[in-house]
């Protein structure tokens, strides 16, 4: 559905984006993964005819490259900055955007989606009274009303709690189970081990690997992790000997609590770019 070739994108001397090629198919949540400044959000940008590359191409199976029509019609973007109207209601945020789209019956298409991100008792309050977690929900509504093929979601749960994240990444996998091509872009990794069909991993510009999380945790997630905690501080250390690493905790004396988890995104992200993934 969605096509990434050879993707270029410099601002002066910084390459944000450095040759991705990458394709994102129907009925499909790819996740693209990375630390802030990685260039999640500037692939995005491209995806939608935003910016323009300094080379290599975007384009949409069966219709082309992006053009404001054609994205206006096929796509639906959650940006990463909240794209709703603090002053107007819930419901008049998704029917003024289902206006602009064109949609035959903009009220009848903004009631469905609230519908479906739980925010129908909350309709008629204004956007600027609700919670974070009720804004991002708001925020993929105006996303989805006009039931896209195709949906770029740019961290979609950032700074919710943890109810509505839960919500948002129901939702996101019923929508995919609906046939939408879905790229989610992210930096919490758990995240993307629970939902994606498949992802890649992303840093300083470049897409590192891609593969589902099975695939990537048996190639390059060759390591544990022993989470040590002492007076309510955490340290993550990745090993391949746990036992050795726990043998040398314990033995310092104020270790105030200790767990041993098997290799996970996080892990193999670090053994990738030695990075810790919140820059």
């Amino acid at each position: 559905m969605l096509l990434f070739d050879g993707l270029v994108k410099s601002f002066g001397s910084l390459r944000a984006v450095d040759g991705i090629s990458l394709r994102v198919n129907r009925g499909e949540i790819f996740g693209l993964l990375g630390p802030n400044g990685a260039g999640k959000s500037t692939t995005i940008s491209m995806a939608i005819g935003l910016i323009q590359p300094d080379a290599g191409s975007v384009t949409y199976e069966g219709f082309g490259s992006p053009t404001q029509s054609l994205v206006r019609q096929n796509v639906g973007v959650a940006p990463q900055s909240l794209a709703i109207y603090a002053e107007l209601t819930g419901e008049e945020n998704v029917v003024f955007f289902a206006r602009l789209q064109g949609v035959d019956h903009p009220l009848t298409a903004a009631r469905e989606a609230l519908e479906r991100v739980g925010l129908t008792p909350r309709a008629n309050d204004r956007a600027g009274t609700y919670s974070g977690g009720m804004q991002r929900r708001l925020n993929l509504a105006a996303a989805f009303f006009h039931k896209p093929p195709l949906l770029l979601l740019d961290e979609p749960t950032a700074g919710v709690d943890p109810q509505s994240r839960t919500n948002i990444l129901e939702l996101i996998r019923e929508l995919a189970n609906e046939g939408a091509a879905i790229l989610y872009t992210t930096h919490y990794m758990e995240e993307a081990q629970k939902i994606c069909d498949r992802v890649g991993i992303m840093d300083e510009g470049k897409v590192l690997v891609t593969g589902s999380v099975g695939e990537l945790l048996s190639k390059h997630g060759k390591e544990s992790v022993v989470m040590i905690e002492r007076d309510g501080v955490h340290t993550r250390v990745c090993t391949n000997d746990p036992l050795r690493e726990v043998a040398a905790a314990l033995g310092t004396g104020d270790v105030t609590g200790l767990r041993v988890e098997r290799a996970d995104l996080e892990t193999v992200f670090l053994s990738l770019t030695g990075k810790r993934l919140r820059d």
